[in-house]
């Protein structure tokens, strides 16, 4: 009952969001990004009990990065709140406007979505990431975060209701669901009666279940098996340092690189290099017979690991005869996220960029870029890998639908 209550309230709460000003948004964005710094303390105290969780059950390191929120961390959230308050409200935006013969002036104009439910794991950020965007796009959000973050994620959305209260805004605009039985989960994904669209962030695992069960139109956000193809032609003085940067930075997220793919022409001058790079940060390399041949501490790869999202110091090598070879491995094992590739070709560079089936196709430069901070978007729900609606990083656009107002002066068909 309590869950039909939070999704009845959500149904209620979304027309009083859709008639929000933009100034009413946005002042309320910036209250609520103000709050959460004010509470870093009693945020910070409430993750420390997940973490100490986590670390207890043995969680993986990579998702304990995830997990960990810091005064830093809570401060890009605030940061990422305000940047959404300064983009344009893309609510009432005209996409496209026309007059028919019989004198009907017809306007396709951008509209919210209504309820956006989003279920994710062990990530207490997108609990203001995901309030951030569905609020500025006039929705009403439900959010159902994973046991492993559950007192982050009540400490962060009862700050962020406070806020919304002292700014005159029924706080209902967002809603978390606290209990964890997956049951609970599951019951979820049946609202569609109140829900209008649900979005999974999370493992593939997660991401399938959604999909699998849900009655809920849904936005799928994938996984990211990331490559990187040094081409022949590629400049090592380029490739190393964005290899370092895609791999090691944070190992935890789906823009990070897995795997890197190599042209067999500058194989002997580039992987001794790649290796002594992957070392120094103390990356496994897991490489096919080839590119073995080359590298002292590299291990077989299987089959599995070029496929394999690892979030982990681990890196697949597979080595190729042409750009073509390259795309073709790159399309059987990539997960439709993120790939690119370094040359100084920009014959080769526009082939791949044209044949690799991905939401963003990087030329010369790091995966860590897929990201809607990096874009411009402020924060982001996700990274969508399907093709309708919405795919790559998905900033306010992504999460409003549109409506046609047709206006007459007494036309009958």
């Amino acid at each position: 009952m309590e869950l039909i209550e939070i999704c009845k309230k959500a149904k209620k709460v979304k027309y009083e969001i859709q008639c929000l000003t933009t100034k009413e948004k946005n002042d309320a964005l910036l209250a609520v990004a103000d709050k959460l710094v004010a509470e870093a303390d009693s945020i910070i105290a409430a993750n420390a009990k997940d973490y100490e969780r986590g670390v207890s059950n043995g969680m993986h390191k990579g998702l304990l990065d995830r997990l960990l929120l810091d005064k830093k961390r809570i401060e890009a959230m605030a940061e990422g709140l305000r940047q959404v308050a300064a983009l344009p409200d893309p609510i009432g935006e005209v996409i496209d406007s026309f007059s028919r013969p019989n004198g009907l002036q017809i306007k396709k104009v951008r509209v919210p979505m209504g309820v956006i439910g989003i279920i994710y794991e062990a990530r207490p950020n997108v609990t203001a990431d995901a309030f951030a965007l569905t609020f500025k796009a006039g929705n009403a959000v439900v959010l159902k975060g994973g046991s492993d973050a559950i007192d982050s994620n009540i400490q962060i959305a009862n700050v962020m209701r406070a806020a919304l209260s002292e700014c005159g805004i029924n706080p209902d605009a967002i809603q978390l669901i606290e209990d964890t039985d997956r049951a609970v989960t599951t019951k979820f994904m049946q609202m569609n009666e109140y829900i209008d669209v649900l979005i999974p962030r999370g493992s593939a695992r997660l991401i399938n279940a959604v999909v699998e069960n849900s009655t809920i139109p849904v936005i799928e956000t994938g996984t990211g098996n990331c490559h990187i193809y040094v081409d022949k032609d590629a400049d090592i003085d380029k490739a190393i340092p964005i290899i370092i940067n895609a791999k090691t930075q944070r190992i935890g997220v789906c823009n990070a690189a897995e795997s890197l793919v190599v042209h067999e022409d500058i194989k002997d001058k580039f992987l001794p290099l790649f290796e002594k790079a992957m070392n120094e940060h103390n990356v496994e390399i897991r490489g096919d017979e080839e590119s073995r041949k080359l590298m002292n501490s590299a291990v077989s790869a299987t089959e599995e690991d070029f496929g394999k999202e690892f979030l982990d110091y681990i890196i697949s090598v597979k080595t190729v005869k042409n750009v073509d070879e390259a795309i073709d491995h790159i399309n059987k094992y990539n997960t439709s996220h993120s790939d690119a590739i370094v040359t100084e070709n920009e014959e080769t560079a526009k082939r791949f960029l044209e044949r690799v089936d991905s939401a963003c196709v990087y030329v010369n430069a790091s995966t860590r870029f897929t990201d809607g901070f990096e874009f411009g978007f402020g924060a982001e729900i996700g990274i969508s890998t399907q093709k309708l609606h919405a795919r790559g990083p998905m900033g306010l656009k992504e999460l409003t639908s549109y409506k046609y107002q047709i206006v007459g002066e007494g036309q009958i068909r």
